[in-house]
């Protein structure tokens, strides 16, 4: 794992609720293996000060990855089954991060498709059926995601998505600090995992 933070990513280097509004648009595409190309529609915001977070009571042998510097990647597995994906943002030793919740697909649906079992927009509309449509594990934790390492993701930045078409609500599947404001997702996409939680439009 490396630390430092690629110039690319100086964008996330930023309070995680603003890295969790930057990164929809953007895209995350496969290093190695069949290309898929996925863009970001839904992201959950988290943080070392918050309850719900990985990193909550400091950093540990599995949660590492989150206290690299932003433009990293952070894997968990949830359940034992789903590997969810999250952009590591801030400083290094600063442990935050976004779970990428849902995404639009834009190459290698016949891929994300064969790996899923289905189609439609169950082929990535939640973050374990994202991970899985993207073929990620835990192998890929604490790689930086320019594209340089063998096992990772390229993400990709994009114009900032306009506040207005960007919608704020609850977070979903936890019961810690489970009213703060911190889902982010793109009005009317068809791949948001869910469109209900509070919604109101950003005001970033």
């Amino acid at each position: 794992m490396s630390a430092s933070l690629p110039s690319a990513f100086e964008f996330l280097d930023v309070p995680v609720e603003v890295a969790a509004r930057r990164l929809i648009g953007c895209e995350l595409v496969t290093t190695s293996g069949p290309r898929v190309r996925v863009r970001i529609v839904e992201t959950e915001a988290y943080d070392q000060e918050d309850p719900a977070s990985h990193t909550f009571r400091g950093p540990t042998p599995r949660n590492a990855a989150m206290f690299l510097s932003a433009g990293h990647l952070y894997v968990y597995q949830s359940h034992g089954i789903h590997f969810c994906c999250n952009v590591v943002t801030g400083r290094a030793d600063h442990g935050s991060g976004v779970l990428i919740r849902g995404a639009e697909p834009l190459d290698g649906a016949d891929v994300m498709q064969a790996r899923r079992g289905r189609g439609g927009v169950e082929l990535t509309n939640g973050p374990g059926k994202l991970g899985q449509a993207l073929g990620v594990d835990l192998t890929f934790t604490g790689s930086a995601l320019d594209g340089s390492a063998e096992r990772s993701l390229l993400l990709v930045p994009r114009e900032e998505t306009p506040a207005h078409l960007i919608e704020v609500g609850r977070r979903v599947g936890i019961s810690k600090a489970a009213d703060l404001p911190r889902r982010f997702y793109l009005r009317g996409n068809p791949y948001v995992s869910r469109h209900h939680g509070a919604p109101r439009p950003s005001r970033s």
